[in-house]
């Protein structure tokens, strides 16, 4: 795969960046490995995850391949850049695909980034349990791959589901990088994701107490959680999560 799409990515997502004036504070990324395989896990609030995502591989001099919905594939100028990028495609339907792809990527010594709750949820916190997809634990327990959490928060007050945004210049963003978990003696992929959504749900919850521009008004705020008084909807108001993955060991062979 070819590197030079990418950087002429990575330089308009910083343009964008720029433009919408983001306070970006990205912490932790030193925890990152400089080499070999990585799955790179985060939360999924908004359409601005894989530039706030993928700045934790920057700051590290390495690229993440993402996982990402096969619909993006599917358009003719954006898929090309698409894979050119390396990135995989993701059938919900059929994963075995996807898993063979991602489990080659990390088997080339590359960073393989999943957003386990496989859509954007509303409430701005951590989908339940029962939303969570196995595959990224999966995969560090076929390669031996670390584990690494991350927790991003205040990039969905600029773009996310249900046509909510806000061009607004200044908004805060914090990204913050978690220590490595690896799958423990015996340990399922069910017992690892749980492991791994309790710290990205500790993280995130975290981000979200001490965000440095709480609303005025939180009960009308749209992007700000139910738990500390916002509009958002709880996850009990939420539909139902989508099924757990279907990505599973004999996927990986």
């Amino acid at each position: 795969m070819s590197d030079l799409t990418y950087r002429l990515v990575i330089r308009g997502c910083r343009a964008v960046m720029r433009a919408l004036g983001l306070r970006i504070e990205v912490r932790g990324a030193d925890l990152l490995p400089e080499h070999g395989p990585v799955v790179l896990v985060a939360n999924h609030h908004g359409y601005l995850d894989f530039m706030l995502v993928g700045l934790v591989g920057t700051a590290r001099g390495r690229y993440v391949r993402f996982l990402a919905k096969q619909a993006v594939f599917q358009v003719p100028v954006v898929a090309r850049a698409m894979r050119s990028m390396g990135h995989v495609s993701v059938d919900r339907d059929h994963g075995a695909a996807s898993a063979r792809g991602a489990l080659r990527c990390l088997q080339e010594g590359e960073v393989v980034g999943i957003f386990p709750e496989a859509t954007i949820g509303r409430s701005f916190t951590v989908r339940e349990r029962g939303c969570w997809r196995r595959g990224a634990a999966y995969l560090a327990m076929a390669t031996g791959a670390p584990l690494v959490p991350v927790a991003h928060w205040g990039g969905h007050r600029v773009a996310t589901i249900g046509g909510r945004f806000s061009l607004r210049r200044g908004a805060a963003v914090r990204v913050w990088v978690g220590e490595p978990l690896v799958p423990g003696n015996a340990e399922t992929a069910e017992e690892l994701t749980t492991r791994l959504r309790e710290r990205i749900a500790a993280m995130v919850a975290e981000l979200a107490a001490a965000y440095p521009q709480p609303p005025r008004y939180p009960a009308t705020a749209w992007w700000w959680p139910a738990h500390l008084g916002g509009a958002a909807p709880t996850e009990a108001e939420m539909p139902v999560g989508m099924p757990a993955s279907r990505v599973g060991a004999a996927q990986l062979r």
